[in-house]
């Protein structure tokens, strides 16, 4: 091969190229980090808010047997009424006691998934 048909690349532009690829490595090796890190916090706020998930099944699941009981006691109830008056005033109660526990467990509720809202947002270390 002849000397002049020989493509060499200026020693200058070569440093720059090195120079470029080092930042371009850098760069991406920061990204990874970056990711890296970010779904670390992610898998740590899917935890929490699993857990959270956990507790409100159970609350949930908690409610609805208790308002179920209270459907069969006042079911029960009503079989033995004596007249129409007992009967009225078995339901006015039924219903008053069903409203103050609804009331109670939305409050329950919302406070547990406030909370665990709040748990998934806050920064992870």
């Amino acid at each position: 091969m002849d000397e002049r048909d020989r493509f060499e690349i200026p020693k200058d532009m070569r440093s720059m190229a090195e120079a470029s690829f080092e930042q371009a490595r850098n760069a991406f090796e920061k990204f990874l980090s970056g990711a890296q890190t970010a779904a670390d916090s992610l898998s740590a706020r899917a935890a929490t808010i699993g857990a959270g998930a956990k507790d409100v099944n159970a609350m949930a699941f908690s409610y609805a047997e208790k308002n179920v009981q209270a459907s069969l006691d006042y079911a029960q109830a009503l079989v033995h009424a004596k007249d129409l008056s007992e009967a009225m005033r078995l339901h006015r109660e039924y219903v008053q006691a069903q409203m103050r526990a609804l009331t109670e467990q939305a409050s329950e509720m919302s406070q547990i998934v406030g909370r665990t809202a709040m748990e998934a947002a806050k920064p992870k270390n």
